[in-house]
C-alpha cells in the first residue's frame, strides 16, 4: 500500500499535536513499522489519549480534507504487532462511536472493513487468539456491519464466518466476548446465503443454546442472539431445520416463561425477538403445524389477551395476531360450488373465454384450498400480500402497464364495419334528418310534448314466468290495472302517418299546472268497509277532488298472466296522488310523509311465502317454504297504513314500479319486490361523516375469528339461508335466528351462517357464469331483538382493500322507519374493518396465483324497532325496474319544446331491453335555418352502469336525465346546444340478476370495447355501431362520457385520454410532433372542478394504459376519434376536499354530480365558442404544475395522487406476511413503504394519525 501523504486543512492548525502524531505514524508506515513495532505502540497509544482525552482531535483526524483515516488505517494494515493493533483498534472504536454514522461511512469507504476481516483471519491462526484482540475486532465489526452493504459478502469471501461461529461455540460462557461475537452474526445472517451456510454450520442450535432455558441473566445478550434467531429463520431452510430440531415448541415456552415473569414488561425486546422467530418460522408449512401441534394458537391467545389492556405491549400484541392469523387453518368456503348459484346457458360458449374454462372444470374442483408447497428453497413467497383489482391479472410495477406504442397512441379513426352494415342505425337518429314540415309549432304550445317514436312501453311487457309479483309487507298486486303515464298508452305512430304531430306526438293537452300540494292539507279517511276518499285542495283551495276508485274484493280476477295463481288477495291501494302534476314543489327532502296509503296484507300467493310488517309476533314468513298457509285468525289480512312516497318522490310511483318488475326477467325469475325499491328512498336532510375508526377494532374482530379454533364448542354453526337450496333457502327455526332473504331484483346474498348467538358469517354469490366478482350485497333481515348489537361478516370479499377501512359506511333500510314517514336508506354500522381471512381463494378463482385468501368486511349495528324488517346494500340500490319507471316518469316532464324520443337500442341476453334516449329541444319553427340548426347540434353521448355493482352510475346519471328534461333556463340552453345520445344502463342483466360486474355471458362488458359479440354482448355492441355510424356520417360526438363507480378511491374523478401526458409517464422517446395534441381534453373535467363540489381534478388521469384498451373510453378516443372521451368515477365512499369533505357521499350529492356534469357542458359550449385560446394556455400550464406521482406497483388505473393522505394509519390485511417483508397496502393495494422498525406498532391499522 502506498504511504498516504498526511494533509492538513484550511482552518486546522499545523501544529495540533494529533496531525504530529498522525504524521509520525505516518513516517513509521510500511516495513518499518514492523522493525520499529516499539515507536508505532507508543505513537498510537499517545493518539489514542489524545482522541480520549480531547474532542477537538477526533474532529481533526476526520475532518474533510484530513487523510487521517488512510494513515489510521495503513497502520492498522502494516503492523504485525498486537498491541499496537488494539491501539489502533479503541482509535478506531472511539472515532466511529461520533458522527451520526458519516465516519462509519467515511470508515467504510476507505476499505477498512476489508482490512478489519483481514486482521481477524491472521490473528484467528494464532492459538490461542487473543481475547482482547477477538473482541475489539468484532465490536467494531458490529459497529460498521449495518453501514457496509457489501459487508455480507466480504465476510463469506474473506472466510470471517467460520472464525466467527468458532470463537461463539468455545465461548458459549464468555459472555464479554459472546455479545460482540452474536452482535457480528447477527449482521451476517441479514445476507440470504450467509443465513443458508450459517445454518448448515450448526448456528441455528447454537442459538438455541444461548437463549434457552429461561433466565434473566445477561439479557442484552439474549436480545442480540434473538435477533440473530430471527434473521437465520427468515431462510426457509433454517427455519426447517428449527423445526426438524423441535425447537418450536422451545420457544413457545420461552415465551409463556417471559409472558409469566416479566410483569414490569421490562423485556418487551426479549419477548419479541421470540415472537419474530416464531413468525419467521411459521412462514413454512412445516412451520405451521408444529406451531399447531404445540398448542400455539391457544398460548398466543391467552398471552395476547392478558397483554390488551397495556397499550405498550401493542406490538406484542400485533405480532402474535399475525402469527395466529397466518397459521390458522385454511378452510374452504362453506358452499357446495364457487361457482353461481344460479345457471344461465349461453347461446354458444367462446372455446377461448372464462365461461368455457368454468364449464370444463370437473365438479368439485373449483373450491379445492390451494396449499404452496413449502418444501421447495424456490417455492413462491406466499408472504406478500399485493393483490390486484379484480380486472387486473398482470403482477406489474405502475409505469409497466403504461401504453409505449406510440402507433396506438394516435387516435385513428377507424369504423371498422363497412357503411352498408351500419346503415340500419340510421333509425335511431331520426332527429339529424327530421324536417318537421306540417308540424304546427304554435299548436305545440299547448300541445303535449313530443313522445317516444319507438315507445320503451315493451318493457312493460307480460312476464314469461307466470310467477306472482310479491309487494313488500305481504301486499299482491292490485286486481286493477296500474294506470301508466300517457306515453306507454300511446300508439307509436310512424312518420307520415299523422302530419299534424312532431315525431310521434300525443294528442292529449296537458292540464293546467298545479300549485304545490301542502302535506298538512291532504287527509286520508281510512275505512276498510267504505271508499276511501282522498280529499285533495285544488289550485283554487276550493274544490276536491275524491271518489278515488275502490280496488275491487277479494277473489275478483286478477291480470291474464297472474289469474291462475293470485287467490283470495287483494292490494288495497289508493289511486296514486298525480305525483307528476301536482307534488313536482313537495319535494322536501329528509321530510316525513304524512299522505298514506292502506295496504291488506295476505298470508301466502301461489304457494310463495311473503312478508308482513307490524303484525303480531314479529313472523315476516309463511310458516312453511311452499306450504299453503291459513290467512289471519281473523278472517282478514291486517291492514297497514304506509306512506306514499310519490308525494315526494316525484319520479318514484310504487304501482308503476310493480308494472315495470312485470316485465323484468331474471334468471331466478324473481317474484318479489324489495320494500326499499317499492317505496323509494328519500335523501336524509342530516349530514353522515364519515366513521370514525376505533382503535384496536381489527385486531380484536380477528381475536374473535381466532377464539372459534380455541373455543369450536361456542361456536353454533347454523345455515339459516341457502341459495344452493333453491326449494326452501329460508331455513325455519325456533325464533332464535335472523330471517334472510335475497330473492328480489338486483339481490345478493347466497348463504347466511349463524356462528354465534348474535353473530352471522354471510356469503355473496358470484356473478353468472364466472366464480367470482364477490363485493355488491344486498339483502334482507328479519326477527331481530331491539337493542340487540349483531354483527355480520361478509367472508367472500375478493378486492385486497376496500373503503370500509377509511371511514365508509353500509346502507340500512328500515320498514318501520319507512312507514313512520321516513323511507331512506342511511349509512350505519360500528366497528367495521375489512381484512384477510382463513378461507382460501383456489387457485382458478385467484387468476391462477396459489396461497390467495378471501377478505372479511365485517361490521356490527342494532335495531330500533321490534317487528321491524331491514335492508342492508352496499350502495344505494337502483335497479332496473326503477330505471324504467324513472323513464316512463320522465315523460311527465316534458313540454312542448323539449324533443325526447325513446328507443330500444336491442334486447339483452336475458331478454331485457336496453333503452336509448335522445334529448335535445325542439326546433323554433320549421324554416330551414331553425331545421338546420337542430340538425346540426354537436352530439354529446352518455352512458352508465356497465357494472352492475356500480350503483352511483346510476344515481348521477339520474341527476343528468332530470336536469336535462328541467325546465330552468340553463337546461333550456343546454338543449338548444346539443343533441344527447343516452344509454343508461349497459347492463341490464347483471343489475337485475345482482350481479358485480359481469353480464350473463360472466364477462366484464368495459373489457368487451375493442371486439363485441352481438350475441354475447349486444349492449356494447350496439352502442358502439351507434358511435361508429356517426363516425362514418362524419358526426362523432364532442364528447363521450361512461359514468362508473371507483371503490377504492374518495370524491368524483375523470379519466381521459392524452397522448402526451402518457408519453411523459412512460420511458419511450417522442419526437414534438409526436406530442402535438389539442388540449381541449382537459376542459371539461377542469371546469367540473370548478364548479362540482364533489369533484376532485388531482384525482383525474389522462394517461391511457395497456390494460384498458379494450375499455369504452380508450377504443372510443382511438377508434371514433372522439379527443374528449371520458369515464366519470363517482365514489362509493365519499370526499376528502370541497365542501364535502368528510361526509359520506348520499344520492343527493350524486344527483347533483348528474347536474353539475351537464352545466359543465354548457360552459364547455361557450368557452370552445370563444375562439380565443387563452384557456388552453391555462390547461398547459395545468398540466405542467401537476406532474403525475408515480406510485409503484399501482394495479389501479394511473393516478394523480395517492388515494389515501399520508397520514392515515397503515392496515395490516395479510395473514400471511411478516412485518418487515410484506408492509401494509395503501389504498390501491399496493405496498405502503413503512419503516419496517415501526411496523408493528401499525399492523393492525390503528395508530394515531401521524404528520
Amino acid at each position: 500500500m502506498n504511504k498516504p501523504k498526511m494533509a492538513t486543512e484550511k482552518g486546522v492548525p499545523s501544529n495540533s499535536r494529533v496531525l504530529m502524531l498522525l504524521g509520525q505514524l505516518e513516517k513509521i508506515n510500511g516495513e518499518a513499522m514492523v522493525r520499529d513495532a516499539e515507536t508505532a505502540r507508543q505513537v498510537t497509544a499517545k493518539i489514542l489519549h489524545l482522541i480520549q482525552t480531547q474532542e477537538k482531535s477526533g474532529k481533526e483526524v476526520m475532518s474533510k480534507g484530513s487523510s487521517g483515516m488512510e494513515v489510521i488505517l495503513a497502520s492498522l494494515e502494516n503492523t504485525r504487532d498486537v498491541q499496537t493493533i488494539l491501539n489502533i483498534l479503541y482509535i478506531l472504536s472511539e472515532l466511529l462511536t461520533v458522527g451520526r454514522g458519516r465516519r462509519v461511512g467515511v470508515f467504510v469507504s476507505k476499505g477498512g472493513t476489508g482490512i478489519l476481516f483481514q486482521i481477524l483471519l491472521s490473528n484467528s491462526k494464532e492459538l490461542p487468539p487473543s481475547e482482547e484482540l477477538m473482541l475489539q475486532l468484532h465490536s467494531l465489526l458490529a459497529k460498521v456491519g449495518s453501514k457496509d452493504r457489501k459487508f455480507g459478502v466480504k465476510a463469506r469471501l474473506s472466510g470471517a464466518l467460520n472464525v466467527t461461529v468458532n470463537l461463539v461455540k468455545q465461548n458459549l460462557q464468555n459472555a464479554k466476548l459472546l455479545l460482540p461475537c452474536l452482535q457480528v452474526l447477527r449482521v451476517y445472517s441479514t445476507n440470504s446465503v450467509n443465513a443458508i451456510s450459517l445454518g448448515k454450520n450448526g448456528v441455528v442450535e447454537l442459538m438455541f443454546k444461548i437463549i434457552a432455558p429461561y433466565s434473566k441473566k445477561n439479557t442484552s445478550l439474549l436480545k442480540v442472539a434473538l435477533d440473530a434467531l430471527g434473521a437465520l429463520l427468515k431462510s426457509k431452510t433454517n427455519a426447517r431445520r428449527a423445526v426438524d430440531g423441535g425447537h418450536v415448541p422451545v420457544l413457545l415456552a420461552l415465551y409463556l416463561d417471559w409472558h409469566r415473569n416479566d410483569t414490569r414488561h421490562r423485556h418487551m425486546l426479549i419477548r419479541k425477538g421470540l415472537l419474530v422467530s416464531l413468525r419467521n418460522i411459521t412462514n413454512i408449512k412445516l412451520g405451521r403445524k408444529a406451531f399447531l401441534e404445540a398448542d400455539g394458537m391457544r398460548i398466543l391467545y391467552n398471552s395476547s389477551t392478558e397483554c390488551l389492556p397495556v397499550r405498550t405491549l401493542d406490538p406484542l400484541v400485533n405480532t402474535s395476531s399475525l402469527i395466529m392469523r397466518k397459521c390458522f387453518p385454511k378452510n374452504r368456503l362453506p358452499l357446495p360450488t364457487i361457482k353461481s348459484a344460479f345457471q344461465y346457458q349461453l347461446p354458444h360458449v367462446p372455446a377461448a373465454g372464462p365461461v368455457a374454462q368454468l364449464y370444463s372444470q370437473p365438479p368439485g374442483v373449483d373450491d379445492v384450498v390451494d396449499e404452496s408447497d413449502d418444501n421447495d428453497e424456490t417455492e413462491a413467497d406466499t408472504e406478500n400480500d399485493t393483490e390486484n383489482e379484480e380486472d387486473e391479472k398482470d403482477h406489474h410495477t405502475s409505469n409497466d402497464d403504461i401504453e409505449t406504442d406510440l402507433n396506438k397512441l394516435h387516435p385513428k379513426k377507424n369504423p371498422g364495419r363497412p357503411f352498408e352494415e351500419l346503415r340500419v342505425y340510421e333509425r335511431f337518429f331520426s332527429e339529424l334528418s327530421e324536417d318537421f314540415q306540417g308540424y304546427n309549432f304554435e299548436c305545440s304550445k299547448t300541445a303535449s310534448s313530443t313522445s317516444s317514436s319507438s315507445s320503451f312501453s315493451s318493457s312493460t311487457a307480460p312476464p314469461r314466468s307466470p310467477r306472482p309479483i310479491i309487494v313488500p309487507t305481504a301486499q299482491a298486486l292490485s286486481p286493477k290495472r296500474v294506470p301508466m303515464s300517457s306515453s306507454q298508452e300511446d300508439v307509436n305512430p310512424t312518420k307520415g302517418q299523422n302530419p299534424q304531430l312532431p315525431p310521434s306526438t300525443s294528442t292529449s293537452t296537458p292540464p293546467a299546472p298545479l300549485t304545490p300540494l301542502q302535506l298538512d292539507t291532504i287527509h286520508l279517511s281510512k275505512d276498510q268497509n267504505t271508499k276511501d276518499e282522498a280529499h285533495i285542495p285544488s289550485t283554487d283551495g276550493h274544490a276536491t277532488l275524491s271518489t278515488l276508485t275502490r280496488p275491487p274484493p277479494q277473489g275478483q280476477t286478477i291480470e291474464q298472466e297472474l289469474a291462475h295463481v293470485l287467490e283470495c288477495v287483494s292490494l288495497d291501494v289508493d289511486v296514486p296522488l298525480n305525483a307528476e302534476e301536482g307534488n313536482k314543489g313537495v319535494r322536501q327532502e329528509g321530510c316525513e310523509v304524512s299522505a298514506t296509503r292502506q295496504i291488506q296484507s295476505p298470508l301466502l300467493l301461489g304457494g310463495i311465502a311473503t312478508r308482513r310488517v307490524g303484525g303480531g309476533g314479529g313472523s315476516n314468513w309463511g310458516s312453511d317454504c311452499g306450504s299453503e298457509g291459513p290467512e289471519d285468525e281473523a278472517g282478514e289480512g291486517a291492514v297497514l297504513e304506509v306512506p306514499d312516497t310519490a308525494l315526494l318522490l316525484p319520479l318514484h310511483d310504487p304501482d308503476v314500479y310493480v308494472e315495470m318488475v312485470k316485465g323484468t326477467h331474471s334468471v331466478p325469475q324473481y317474484a318479489e319486490v324489495a320494500y326499499p325499491d317499492y317505496f323509494g328512498h328519500i335523501t336524509p336532510t342530516f349530514r353522515e361523516p364519515h366513521q370514525e375508526r376505533v382503535y384496536g377494532v381489527q385486531r380484536s374482530k380477528i381475536f374473535q375469528d381466532i377464539e372459534r379454533l380455541i373455543h369450536p364448542n361456542d361456536i353454533l354453526d347454523k345455515v339459516v339461508y341457502d341459495l344452493d337450496i333453491p326449494s326452501c333457502p329460508v331455513i325455519e327455526d325456533d325464533g332464535e335466528s335472523l330471517k334472510f332473504n335475497s330473492q328480489f331484483e338486483s339481490g345478493n346474498l347466497r348463504k347466511a351462517i349463524q356462528v354465534r348467538k348474535y353473530e352471522y358469517d354471510l356469503v355473496l354469490n358470484s356473478d353468472i357464469n364466472s366464480n367470482h366478482y364477490h363485493q355488491w350485497f344486498y339483502f334482507e333481515v328479519s326477527g331481530m331483538r331491539v337493542g340487540t348489537t349483531y354483527r355480520f361478516n361478509i367472508i367472500n370479499c375478493e378486492k385486497s382493500n376496500s373503503q370500509f377501512n377509511y371511514g365508509m359506511q353500509v346502507l340500512m333500510y328500515s320498514v318501520q322507519e319507512a312507514i313512520s314517514g321516513r323511507p331512506r336508506w342511511v349509512r350505519t354500522g360500528t366497528d367495521i374493518c375489512y381484512y384477510k381471512n382463513h378461507f382460501a381463494r383456489s387457485s382458478i378463482a385467484a387468476g391462477g396465483q396459489k396461497g390467495k385468501s378471501y377478505y372479511t368486511l365485517t361490521f356490527s349495528t342494532s335495531f330500533r324497532h321490534k317487528d321491524d324488517v331491514c335492508y342492508f346494500a352496499y350502495h344505494y340500490p337502483y335497479t332496473y325496474s326503477t330505471l324504467k319507471m324513472h323513464l316512463s316518469k320522465l315523460e311527465a316532464l316534458r313540454t312542448p319544446q323539449i324533443y325526447l324520443r325513446q328507443d330500444v337500442l336491442c334486447e339483452t341476453l336475458g331478454g331485457n331491453s336496453c333503452p336509448l334516449l335522445t334529448i335535445t329541444a325542439m326546433p323554433e319553427s320549421n324554416s330551414n335555418d331553425h331545421i338546420c340548426q337542430f340538425r346540426n347540434r354537436p352530439l354529446i353521448f352518455l352512458s352508465a352502469r356497465v357494472h352492475p355493482g356500480e350503483t352511483n352510475a346510476s344515481w348521477v346519471m339520474k341527476g343528468t336525465l332530470e336536469f336535462l328534461m328541467g325546465t330552468s333556463p340553463l337546461a333550456s340552453s343546454l338543449r338548444e346546444a346539443y343533441i344527447f345520445k343516452i344509454v343508461p344502463m349497459l347492463n341490464p342483466d347483471g343489475v337485475v340478476n345482482g350481479n358485480h360486474r359481469c353480464s350473463l355471458s360472466g364477462e366484464d362488458l368495459n373489457r368487451q370495447w375493442q371486439n363485441p359479440n352481438p350475441e354475447l354482448h349486444p349492449t356494447i355492441y350496439h352502442t358502439k355501431s351507434l358511435l361508429q355510424y356517426l363516425a362514418h356520417i362524419q358526426r362523432a360526438p364532442l364528447v363521450f362520457c361512461d359514468y362508473h363507480g371507483h371503490s377504492r378511491k374518495k370524491n368524483v374523478f375523470m379519466y381521459g385520454c392524452s397522448v402526451k401526458e402518457t408519453v411523459w409517464q412512460s420511458n419511450i422517446s417522442a419526437t414534438s410532433s409526436d406530442l402535438q395534441e389539442d388540449l381541449g381534453y382537459r376542459a371539461l373535467p377542469k371546469i367540473l372542478s370548478q364548479i362540482a363540489p364533489a369533484f376532485s381534478m388531482a384525482s383525474c388521469s389522462f394517461v391511457v394504459e395497456r390494460s384498458k384498451e379494450s375499455t369504452a373510453r380508450v377504443v372510443v378516443w382511438r377508434e371514433i376519434g372522439v379527443q374528449r372521451s371520458y369515464t366519470m368515477e363517482s365514489t362509493l365512499c365519499g370526499c376528502d376536499q370541497g365542501k364535502y369533505k368528510g361526509l359520506q357521499i348520499g344520492t343527493r350529492e350524486l344527483e347533483e354530480m348528474g347536474a353539475q356534469f351537464c352545466v359543465a357542458l354548457l360552459r364547455l359550449k361557450r368557452l370552445t365558442g370563444l375562439r380565443n385560446h387563452q384557456h388552453l394556455l391555462d390547461l398547459e400550464s395545468d398540466i405542467i404544475g401537476s406532474q403525475s406521482k408515480v406510485v409503484s406497483s399501482c394495479p389501479t388505473t394511473y393516478v394523480m395522487d395517492e388515494d389515501e393522505p399520508s397520514f392515515l394509519e397503515a392496515i395490516d390485511y395479510s395473514a400471511e406476511s411478516n412485518d418487515e417483508d410484506a408492509e401494509p397496502e395503501n389504498e390501491h393495494g399496493s405496498e405502503a413503504h413503512e419503516n419496517p422498525d415501526h411496523l408493528d406498532h401499525l399492523s393492525d391499522s390503528e395508530t394515531n394519525h401521524r404528520d
